[in-house]
């Protein structure tokens, strides 16, 4: 079994003061993917948060206490993977492992929430990204992290409110269908269909209390990985940051991925 845990910690030195490393080393998690990490990789590489037991990989942002995402492995990977670049790897946002057949990615979309030249920005990575999953669609990939969409009206609670907000907007989420069209699925989805699974709340008006939140944190895995997946899980608590860790279970044996 393979347990792979995705995190936007919104700051991870912020989320370390919080508890969360002394909690994550005891789920038992094979790799854990990172993102918001607004580190750099020397302050990424202190003892505090380069845990015993894991390989630790870095793509932090140009810009100090900015974006970056990172991942923490257990097994030692063949390859480290940065497939694309120019914004992916200058803002920090997308980082792989590959373990035997396997590639596992840390992704950090951005959000377009503080004006029209972010979202342009987030409309040209969707159409990078789209891309390049296109070409890894025979290859067992999970793509896991904060991809800044809700997808469907289930997935935030004020969809109504929501209809003409970034993250919510109908190009973001045809763009997300026709993506999971082509070969991609929403693991979370195939295990678990019901109302109020969030991964996100906003720290304004007790949101997180009252559970109106969004699910803008996924693995997405293609179809050669998806009678593979056993279990999802979403933890609200403890809080360490805005969004909750997402876990899912992989039996990757079955699959022939030996690890």
């Amino acid at each position: 079994m393979l347990k792979i845990m995705t995190f936007n910690a919104n700051g991870i030195r912020s989320a370390h003061r919080k508890g969360f490393f002394q909690w994550f080393l005891k789920q038992d998690v094979d790799v854990l993917c990172i993102q918001e990490t607004k580190a750099q990789d020397h302050q990424m590489q202190i003892d505090s948060l380069a845990l015993s037991g894991y390989q630790q990989f870095l793509c932090s942002a140009e810009k100090p206490g900015y974006s970056g995402v990172a991942i923490y492995s257990r097994k030692q990977p063949t390859a480290v993977l940065t497939p694309l670049d120019g914004l992916w790897t200058s803002e920090g946002r997308l980082l792989g492992i590959q373990l035997d057949k396997l590639e596992v990615y840390s992704l950090y979309l951005p959000s377009g929430t503080s004006g029209d030249a972010r979202q342009a920005i987030k409309y040209q990575l969707m159409s990078e990204l789209k891309s390049w999953m296109k070409s890894k669609k025979d290859t067992p990939v999970i793509v896991a992290g904060d991809w800044n969409i809700a997808h469907q009206r289930i997935d935030l609670k004020n969809w109504q409110s929501n209809q003409k907000n970034s993250g919510f907007l109908p190009e973001e989420r045809e763009w997300l269908t026709a993506l999971l069209a082509d070969d991609w699925v929403d693991a979370f989805r195939v295990k678990n269909q019901s109302e109020g699974q969030y991964t996100w709340w906003t720290y304004r008006a007790n949101a997180r209390a009252n559970n109106v939140g969004w699910r803008i944190d996924y693995q997405i895995m293609n179809q050669v990985l998806q009678s593979s997946l056993q279990s999802v899980h979403i933890d609200p608590l403890p809080i360490f940051s805005d969004h909750a860790p997402l876990s899912m279970v992989y039996d990757i044996d079955q699959i022939g991925i030996k690890i």
